[in-house]
């Protein structure tokens, strides 16, 4: 009896060992996921960036020349620096 229960113990720590090493191979598997998630996340949201730039430059255009449509956002942003300013004074 006693050397049965002995067993039993030495099965249940075999068994919590392998659900141990499984549980930390889980857990570094969802630790890549998230930072691939997080990955591309970011790449989203640079490639929704490029997307608006895109659109606005053509908005400028007609989709025509992207030179003519920065000078104008430059000319732009100049006026609106110009604004803020004075309001400032």
């Amino acid at each position: 009896m006693l050397e049965d229960i002995r067993k039993q113990i030495e099965r249940l720590i075999a068994r919590y060992e392998s659900e141990k090493v499984e549980n930390e191979r889980l857990r570094a598997e969802l630790a890549a996921s998230k930072e691939n998630g997080e990955a591309l996340r970011r790449q989203i949201l640079e490639l929704e960036s490029t997307i608006e730039t895109q659109k606005l430059s053509e908005a400028f255009t007609g989709g025509g020349d992207h030179t003519a449509a920065k000078a104008k956002i430059d000319r732009l942003i100049k006026e609106i620096d110009k604004c803020i300013s004075c309001l400032e004074n």
